[in-house]
């Protein structure tokens, strides 16, 4: 058996370490997966060790969730008050690049915050996007200018959901151009498209199977998969909690039904929407307003799939993760008709970035589905996407 190090041997900084490696990992697991065993490990010390810094994992995990917040709300006072907007964009792609691999746990593990804490939270990033929201306003005045200011943070933000292999500066320099594209934006640039998207139309549950699976997307884009129980998709269908099993040998597997559910009919909607492309700009206006059509229609279905897929067992991921790979080829591929230039590793960067608006900015709009909402969003993304 290992020793621990001796108080004078231990480092200063622990705590500190501790928190950034418990980030990591509850950004990468989630945060019913992670363990606090998996998380002294990778500070490299005993979980005895670890409860000694906190009580409990939900300690830890709140602090994780507060030092982003407020080295975020801290990055806000580094430009001086009459900054340009650029500059503060700037310092907060610092931040978020420098806590890439522990930022994630904000998109979806922050709901699993006691109400006080998601309360706490949600004021230090509404101090972000007021800040953000006035600059925006400030230089380029539009009645839409948090909608803008969301959907730019949505592409920095972007960053933490992926692991592109980039250079650090180079990311900084992509995710900056984006958001900027984001803030400056044509609202006309996308005006009427969302009038030309056919989306392939939900499943109607005409099985037991089938309204199984309808009624626990719902359920689980709500509470989180880890909360809900088989007792409640039996209620919400009207059969015995038993009986759910004749038709899933587990919830596991009504969550990979969701997900590839989720990716067949994303992966029609962008295919189809690319036979209307007639010329390079279409070619990228077409697919970006396949997503963001498909992002309000499907809203609950798209939460869930992007939200609990590390839920699911590695041989239940394997064919969601082809089919993401397929899915971000195409847009990669169309990307490139309009701007040769990049490089895979920089498109990638960049897809990504499109996506993070199109959440951001339906966020932002209580995913009220209406042309209008659809267009506007298109243009951000269009945006973030061309730079």
């Amino acid at each position: 058996m290992t020793a621990e190090p001796s108080p004078a041997t231990r480092p200063r900084n622990r705590k500190q370490l501790i928190v950034e490696a418990a980030g990591q990992v509850f950004s990468e697991r989630g945060y019913h997966a992670a363990s606090m065993e998996e998380i002294a490990a990778g500070v490299g010390i005993s979980a005895a060790a670890l409860y000694r810094h906190f009580p409990s994992k939900y300690a830890l995990f709140a602090e994780c969730a507060d030092v982003i917040a407020d080295r975020l709300v801290a990055a806000l006072d580094e430009p001086p008050a009459d900054a340009r907007l650029e500059d503060v964009l700037a310092a907060i792609i610092r931040v978020t690049v420098a806590h890439r691999s522990s930022g994630g746990l904000y998109r979806w593990e922050a709901r699993y915050l006691e109400c006080d804490d998601r309360r706490a939270l949600r004021a230090k990033f509404g101090q972000v996007a007021a800040r953000m929201t006035d600059l925006v306003q400030r230089e380029h005045p539009r009645p839409d200018g948090n909608l803008r200011a969301m959907a730019a943070l949505g592409a920095i933000g972007s960053v933490t959901m992926h692991h592109t292999s980039i250079a650090q500066r180079r990311l900084e320099e992509l995710a900056l151009a984006s958001a900027m594209g984001v803030v400056t934006a044509d609202p006309e640039a996308a005006a009427g498209s969302s009038g030309a998207v056919e989306l392939p139309a939900q499943p109607v549950p005409r099985t037991r199977r089938a309204e199984i699976l309808a009624a626990a997307i719902p359920l689980f884009a709500r509470d989180g998969f880890a909360n809900v129980t088989n007792v409640q998709i039996a209620q919400a269908v009207g059969l015995a909690p038993s009986a759910i099993y004749r038709h899933y040998p587990g919830k596991v597997d009504i969550l990979a039904a969701a997900c590839l559910q989720a990716a067949g009919l994303l992966a029609q909607a962008v295919e189809s929407s690319l036979h209307r492309a007639a010329d390079p700009r279409e070619a990228v206006l077409a697919p970006a307003a396949a997503y963001v059509a498909y992002s309000f229609e499907h809203n609950a279905l798209t939460s869930v799939a992007e939200a609990e897929i590390r839920a699911l067992p590695a041989e239940l991921q394997r064919p969601l993760i082809v089919a993401q790979r397929d899915h971000l080829a195409v847009w990669e591929q169309q990307l490139r008709t309009v701007r040769p230039g990049l490089d895979p590793r920089q498109t990638r960067v960049l897809v990504h970035a499109g996506f993070g608006v199109v959440v951001a900015a339906g966020r932002a709009l209580a995913w009220a589905d209406t042309p209008g909402h659809r267009d506007a969003v298109t243009a951000l993304m269009i945006g973030a996407l061309t730079g």
